[in-house]
């Protein structure tokens, strides 16, 4: 049984939610967001690494492109090693989008935590420290403990 009620995700997505409507009047919407996010973690990525990486199909991927490219948050350059293709870069703009979505969601977390005495605050963020590493952890080990657990036969 889920003790937590999926709370945390719960919560992330009505941040998220804040979030992506704050950035909305910037111009920038949540699925540009995630295209810019996916270019800043791999610079040089090709558009068919983002549509990997984000599963999209070529039109929506060479479309937001170009967008973001004429909005100033990318920097698209020719493949040395195939013509056809164009490696896609991060502006200095798009970092600041980066720093701007970060102090955004640090306002709404901070607010949450207004409800919290000093020392609840502070428990509570060693244990939610504690939950992230874990959790990162086991994302970078391929998460074998929760595909075990989610794989596993009915009745185990």
């Amino acid at each position: 049984m889920d003790k937590t009620a999926r709370q945390i995700t719960k919560i992330a997505r009505e941040v998220s939610k804040f979030t992506t409507r704050s950035l909305k009047a910037e111009g920038i919407g949540a699925a540009e967001l995630d295209f810019i996010h996916v270019v800043r973690k791999n610079p040089g990525i090709t558009q068919a690494g983002v549509r990997s990486v984000l599963g999209i199909d070529k039109g929506a991927c060479a479309r937001r492109a170009a967008n973001l490219e004429q909005k100033g948050y990318l920097i698209r350059t020719p493949d040395p090693e195939d013509k056809r293709a164009r490696r896609l870069s991060a502006t200095a703009k798009a970092e600041a989008l980066k720093q701007s979505k970060a102090a955004i969601e640090a306002e709404a977390y901070a607010w949450l935590l207004e409800e919290f005495s000093e020392a609840e605050s502070e428990a509570f963020a060693g244990l939610l420290n504690r939950l992230y590493l874990r959790c990162k952890t086991e994302s970078k080990a391929g998460f074998p403990h929760l595909n075990q657990r989610v794989n596993a036969p009915a009745g185990d």
